[in-house]
Formats: C-alpha cells, structure tokens, sequence
C-alpha cells in the first residue's frame, strides 16, 4: 500500500514517520521549504516513546500533475491520504490533494471536529472517504522537530457505512508494524462524536479562562465550568442520535476535571502563539448544534464569541507582541 500524507506536521509528521520509520511505503506532500528541511535533516521526531531521524520521501504537489513530470512519465499513484490539516485551510488541502484523489486514491481525515466531512464529501464524494480520528499531543517547532509530549499517541479509523473493506484493512496491517495505538473501528462516526463531545468542552474552557485543566480546576467554579460544558455536549451528541458511550464520557470527565492537570487544547497554544483558530469549525458548531436542539448554551456561546473577538483582533493586526 503507498500511502500519501498531506503535510509533514503535527499530526502528519508523527503518524506518517512512525509508519516510515517502520518501512511503509509513505511519502509526505509538502512544500519546498519544508522538504528543503527534510532533506537535509530528516523528518525528527522526539517522544518520551522514542526519538526518531528519518530519511523521509518527500513531493511538492506539482509532481502530482502529469504536465510537471518530466520524461513522459506518469505522476504518482497512490492507494491512501492521511489528510491533515487545519479546518481553516481546508479548501487549499483539497486542491492539493485533488490530482492524487482523481487517481484512484482514498482520503483519511485527521481533522479534529466532524463538519469538514460534508464539504469532503461534496468535493471527491462519500464514498471515497473514510472516517479518521488522532489523540495525541503534538507540535511542530520551528526548527522542524515534531515534538509530542506524553504517551497518548491514537488513531481509529474505518469505513463510515461500517462495512469492512480492504483498504482499512490494508492501513490497519501497517499501523499493526508501529508501535501507535491504532484501532479498526466498525462506528467510527460514533468515535467522533464521543472525540467532539471531549474537544469541544476542552476548547471552550480553556481558551475561555486562557488556563490549562489543572489551573482551571484551581479556581473558584472551575469544576462546575467543566462539568457544564461536559454535560451540554454530551447532550448535543445525544440529540445527534451519537450518545456516547460510558467509558467515552468517563475519558472525558478525567481530562477535564483532574486536579494539577497540565494539559489544555492545541486551539489555546494556536492563541497563545498568535495563530489562526478553529472557532467556526469546533466551538461554532456545537453552538449552533445545541441551538437547533434547544439545550443550554451559555458557555458555549461565551467562549465562541471569546474566539471570534480574538480573531478579529488577530485579523486587524491588533494581537501584543511578544
């Protein structure tokens, strides 16, 4: 199976060189900054679980076109794309990863929340994508490591009619050569809720109080803040026909309420570091969410409007500097 990975980020970066580093036929669509940097260092990762210097293939996306490939050679063909991105590029990665699609290709997306799947199925059509969900923290720094703090490092994916297939199949045997916690799921859209209920509640909070778990939790209201977000969102997803299950709100109900807890969403790092946010494509669809079910939003809505005054601040240049 060759594997196509958009981007040699985050979560691109880390799970398509885990599947490298353990000689699966992947190759990272980047630009020629990034594969300027690849080529001359490799792609790096560092882990508690393992640091790792990988000789990456890398492509820039006119190698994907027939008319740039020299020789009267075809371009590339490839069997599957972990599609990662941020949902406020969207349409830019799917014009990247169209020549690959119309090819035969199928697409495996690692966004966080579940809106993107109406406008990918509506530019390559459902059938050709495949449901897909990443727990893990990580970065990219500057300096082109991809740094992932902690042991979490999950993925599950499967078809979203929740019949078997071969490709799924095909992707489950190459994560089974890593060392990722990986999972072929026969309800992966039942996983993205369960996955939304628990992001959302953690982006709402801690970009609104601008505090991780454990300072949140320190402070006057903070277990009540969590629960309430908790509790709306488990709604949401109920009303969706998607409750989750015991063991998912128990998961979610540990993050957000242990004391001392250091972690926080990436969205409250995308502010901290200035940088555009998933408002709309997160906190902004569980509001509208909870309105077309009537459930109470009040926190919510704060912290949508929170991050719409930052990205409008953001927008006219007005951010501090550091």
């Amino acid at each position: 199976m060759k594997l196509l990975v958009l981007g040699a980020g985050a979560i691109g970066g880390y799970f398509g060189g885990r599947l490298a580093q353990a000689g699966c036929d992947v190759t990272f669509l980047v630009r020629p900054g990034r594969q300027a940097q690849i080529e001359r260092e490799g792609l790096r990762i560092e882990s508690p679980l393992g640091n790792a210097q990988i000789a990456a293939k890398t492509l820039l996306a006119p190698a994907l076109h027939s008319e740039f490939v020299g020789g009267g050679a075809s371009p590339p063909r490839y069997d599957l794309i972990l599609f990662t991105c941020k949902a406020y590029d969207l349409d830019a990665a799917m014009d990247a990863v169209a020549p690959a699609m119309e090819d035969g290709a199928a697409l495996v997306p690692l966004l966080n929340g579940i809106a993107h799947y109406e406008r990918l199925d509506a530019r390559f059509g459902a059938q050709n994508v495949i449901g897909g969900t990443a727990q893990i923290s990580v970065t990219l720094h500057k300096d082109g490591v991809v740094s992932h703090t902690g042991n979490l490092q999950r993925i599950a994916f499967g078809e979203r009619d929740r019949k078997p297939s071969e490709r799924t199949q095909s992707l489950a045997d190459a994560f089974a050569r890593t060392q990722i916690e990986w999972k072929l799921s026969d309800d992966i859209v039942q996983e993205l809720w369960e996955k939304i209920v628990f992001l959302a509640a953690l982006a709402e909070t801690t970009c609104l109080f601008r505090a991780n778990v454990g300072e949140i939790m320190a402070s006057p209201g903070g277990r009540g803040a969590m629960e309430l977000a908790l509790a709306a969102n488990v709604a949401i997803a109920t009303r969706e026909g998607h409750a989750p299950r015991p063991a998912a709100i128990e998961f979610a109900r540990k993050g957000l309420t242990q004391e001392g807890g250091a972690w926080s969403a990436s969205m409250l790092r995308d502010i901290e570091a200035g940088n555009d946010v998933e408002a709309d494509h997160i906190v902004g669809y569980m509001l509208n969410k909870a309105r077309e079910h009537g459930i109470e939003e009040d926190l919510l809505a704060l912290a949508y409007t929170h991050l719409k005054a930052y990205q409008a601040r953001r927008a006219a240049g007005r951010l501090p500097r550091s």
